[in-house]
């Protein structure tokens, strides 16, 4: 294990003085990799405070570009970056947050031709998707590949996160069959969202990523949060 540099442990300080955290921890975040797909609302959470926690290699994919209308929840970006391409953008971003990790911007659809070479670079990936289309393309490459994926989805007020395909744990299409969600709605106008909630979620997967590197605490493999953010309604339902 090649020790923390004097800049990483005065970065990561308050992570290092947590017991299930500590250098050891630090160093499996620093030699982690992580493919972040989608890098609008969910995206940008995680996409900072991966970076903030010290993954050293993140991957961002999105073929998208930066418009007035994402602004109110996609928090990474600002008014300036519209026109822009969020990979890169979002790339630059985190870079700056944290020049010690190294980024690497796809800007470019994830499709079930180019999931498996992308995922052959990372450790884990999460799933920031806005498509179901895209979704089912990740769920059946981190499965094929063996790695996990970190949910996330908002619609309205509501939220959910859990994690697939890890330790022998269900899968996304366990819990959400194809057939579920091949409907004529599925090409229409995104639903709304709050733009708060997103940044929950986010952090709820960011938070998933950490523990899986790090081996702290029970990630969410096996089990499904739902939040009603209109009541705070919070659940755990086992799969």
């Amino acid at each position: 294990m090649t020790p923390l540099t004097t800049e990483e442990q005065i970065r990561y300080n308050r992570q290092l003085i947590i017991p299930q955290i500590g250098e050891k921890g630090q160093v499996k975040l620093r030699e982690a990799s992580v493919l972040v797909v989608g890098a609008g609302g969910l995206g940008s959470p995680v996409l900072l405070y991966l970076a903030a926690a010290g993954v050293g290699k993140i991957g961002i994919v999105d073929n998208d570009v930066v418009d007035t209308g994402n602004l109110q929840r996609q928090v990474i970006y600002n008014a300036s970056d519209r026109g822009c391409m969020k990979a890169a953008t979002a790339a630059e971003k985190i870079s700056q947050l944290n020049p010690l990790i190294k980024v690497s911007p796809y800007p470019f659809r994830l499709t079930a031709d180019n999931a498996a070479g992308l995922l052959s670079d990372y450790d884990v990936a999460v799933d920031c998707c806005d498509n179901f289309a895209t979704r089912y393309v990740l769920s059946d490459a981190t499965l094929e590949a063996g790695i996990p994926m970190v949910y996330g989805a908002v619609y309205q007020f509501m939220g959910q996160a859990s994690v697939f395909n890890y330790l022998k744990g269900p899968s996304y299409r366990s819990l959400f069959p194809e057939e579920m969600h091949i409907t004529p709605g599925d090409t229409e106008t995104p639903p709304g969202v709050i733009g708060v909630l997103p940044g929950i979620i986010g952090s709820v997967q960011a938070c998933e990523v950490i523990k899986i590197i790090t081996g702290a605490g029970d990630t969410l493999s096996g089990r499904l949060l739902q939040i009603d953010a209109l009541s705070f309604r919070i659940e755990i339902i086992t799969l």
